[in-house]
Order: structure tokens, then sequence, then C-alpha cells
């Protein structure tokens, strides 16, 4: 199975006045093509901070991390947007759609950042996508014409219609009733499923990990081998 993303004693230390706060502490994780994977653990044990580094948008302290690949370490900040441009999707709590643009619109907006411009995009793709996440019939809806759930549906087919190496998805039911965030979570199997798009997710939920093929357990700034985490668990 080719690794998509390969992290190697990756650590993070923030610096609070005069304190280092260390929040990752030499991670090592791969995951391959293909693959689901849910992050767990408590609130503080660096999950953010990893989805964050590996998403581009922060420079570790030291380690490196390869997105398909491609080294983000030793990259410029131009070269790091570029990546996340080409080769990564993202979907958070909040949907961050644009109010004034239809579902389409903002699927096709994604398309011309994409390519800079340089085509209209492709009609076929999105109205696949947007099939698959029964969104069909919403097609010329704007944001505020859709439900919570139906809005971070939309998201997600923004996040992944440029077919990203990788699909970095931050509570993606955070913000969602118990019967939307079944929907949503269906809707990413699906993806999965049918176009063997690679998910990171992070979660605090187990309901929703365990849609995930593997789950990554994280505790302070590193991960725990299953055997630890049973072990923690009936302490």
């Amino acid at each position: 199975m080719k690794t998509v993303l390969e992290t190697m004693d990756l650590k993070m230390v923030y610096h609070v006045g005069k304190v280092d706060v260390p929040a990752l502490r030499g991670l090592n994780v791969s995951v391959g093509a293909g693959e689901y994977v849910a992050i767990m653990g408590p609130s503080g044990c660096g999950k953010s901070t990893f989805l964050h580094i590996v998403g581009g948008m922060l420079q570790p302290t030291s380690g490196r991390v390869l997105i398909d690949g491609e080294d983000l370490t030793v990259m410029s900040d131009k070269e790091r947007t570029d990546l996340r441009r080409r080769k990564i999707g993202f979907v958070f709590q909040r949907f961050n759609l644009f109010p004034t643009l239809t579902a389409e619109g903002n699927l096709k907006l994604a398309e011309r950042i994409y390519s800079n411009g340089s085509n209209g995009g492709d009609s076929a793709r999105r109205h696949e996508v947007l099939k698959l996440l029964r969104l069909e019939n919403k097609i010329h809806h704007k944001p505020l014409e859709l439900s919570g759930g139906e809005q971070q549906r939309v998201a997600i087919a923004r996040a992944i219609i440029n077919r990203p190496a990788i699909l970095l998805a931050d509570e993606p039911t955070g913000n969602l009733d118990s019967e939307n965030s079944q929907i949503v979570l269906d809707m990413m199997r699906g993806l999965n499923n049918e176009f063997r798009q690679t998910i990171i997710m992070i979660t605090h939920n187990p309901e929703a990990a365990a849609r995930a093929d593997r789950v990554i357990e994280m505790r302070d700034g590193h991960v725990v081998e299953p055997e630890q985490v049973r072990e923690e668990t009936h302490r």
C-alpha cells in the first residue's frame, strides 16, 4: 500500500513566556492510501497541533512530515501553501461556506482555486460527488437554505472535489445533532468506500471513531499503543 502520510519523530514545543510547553513528543504516524483513520485522545493531547502541522498550517519544532512523498518541513511558506492547494482537503466543525454562492458555486470556487483559474472545473465530477453526498437536489441552494448537516456535506464535497491525496477532518460532526452526525459519518464512510479517499479524522466521539478502519490513540503528545490504552482504561 502506498504511504500518503508519514511523520518521523515529530515534535512541537510552544513557548509561553519563559515556559516551554511540549505539544508533540516524537510522533511517528503512517497512513496508507485509501485508509480511513480516526485520531482520539483527551483535550490537550496534541491532536489539533498534529492536524495543523500535517495540514501545512504550522511548522513543527523538529521532525519530518511527508505528504504523498513531499516533505512539508523543508518547504517555504509559498511551497506549503501550494501543496495544501494540490493535495490536502480540509473539513472543520464550522462549515466556512461562501454564503452568497450555491452548493455548486462553492465547489466551482474550490476548482478555480485548485487550477489557479485556468479551467472551469469538472461538471461530471461535481455531480458525482453531490449525488454520493445526497445533495443532487440542493445543487442550486445557498448555505442559509440548507440544514447544518447539508452544509457540512457541501463542505466535505468542496474538500474532496479536486481529489486531494488526503482529507483532514477536525471534529466534522462537532456542531451537528445526532441525526445529522450519523448522516455525515455515513457520507464520509461512503467517500472512502467509493472513491478510496484517504481520511484522517480527529474526534472525541467513540461512535464516530468506530466508522474508521483504524483508531490512533494519543496521550500527552505521543501515540499510545493499544496495550497501553487497555491498561489505562482499566486503571
